[in-house]
């Protein structure tokens, strides 16, 4: 048996990123200004800077900040390929996606319906990164991951995607 990391281990992360924002670019932007009202009424708790946020954020701002997060993906994968997956980058990388995935699920579920990245979610987000996990398992170099570890993840994948949404607005000229 052949327990190598390949490339579709580690730029399989760039292309399943990759298909799961283009349903984001694709559909969030006209969701948001379908369902910020129900979301406002549903939601009372939520501090109105996020809904003003969430009201600011149009097409091509959105589309650069995917152009902006594809680079850090992009990153993370090169350094996973060039590591044979013992980056820690990679691996982060990795496991914040898989969760990002887990977000979207409980974003429909507390929606009782779709929300943009529910779709490919539980169909390539979520198999991707177990997939991936057992491939760097089975070659001996997953690091082993502590829930400290998958909060971290998520807030990186945060602070990443505050980063570019405000790299977006600046590139933007707003």
């Amino acid at each position: 048996m052949d327990d190598r990391v390949t490339a579709t281990v580690t730029f399989g992360l760039l292309a399943a990123w990759a298909l799961h924002d283009a349903e984001e670019v694709a559909l969030l932007p006209g969701w948001l200004r379908r369902n910020l009202p129900e979301l406002r009424e549903r939601f009372p708790s939520v501090p109105e800077r996020v809904w003003r946020q969430a009201e600011a954020v149009d097409e091509r701002e959105f589309a650069v900040s995917v152009g902006l997060m594809a680079a850090v993906v992009t990153a993370a994968s090169a350094a996973g390929q060039l590591t044979g997956g013992r980056s820690a980058f990679y691996q982060a990388a990795l496991n914040g996606f898989g969760l990002h995935g887990l977000v979207h699920l409980a974003q429909a579920a507390a929606v009782r319906g779709y929300t943009p990245g529910s779709a490919t979610s539980p169909l390539l987000v979520v198999p991707f990164t177990l997939w991936a996990r057992g491939r760097l398992r089975r070659a001996g170099v997953l690091r082993p991951t502590r829930p400290r570890d998958a909060a971290v993840g998520l807030a990186v994948a945060a602070a990443a995607t505050v980063a570019t949404h405000a790299a977006a607005r600046r590139l933007l000229g707003r």
